[in-house]
């Protein structure tokens, strides 16, 4: 899987996922929300911990910089 999430990608997404935790734990939300919530957020975490998103990929969208390789000779 080569990464295709930048660092403000995946500190956008830990803080979603952050943010729908406190909602769940404070109970703000419950029942069928909360799942569809916690599948959405558990999704979040995984991708912003590999780097990887499986849809930027489909999509050719790409938000990690890459350094330029430097030229040998």
């Amino acid at each position: 899987m080569k990464k295709n999430m930048g660092t403000i990608d995946k500190v956008i997404r830990l803080l979603i996922v952050v943010a729908v935790a406190a909602l769940y734990f404070t109970n703000v939300i419950s029942g069928t929300p909360a799942i569809i919530l916690g599948v959405v957020a558990l999704i979040m975490l995984i991708t912003s911990l590999t780097g990887f998103c499986g849809l930027y990929s489909i999509f050719g969208i790409s938000t990690c910089k890459v350094k330029p390789q430097e030229k040998e000779g």
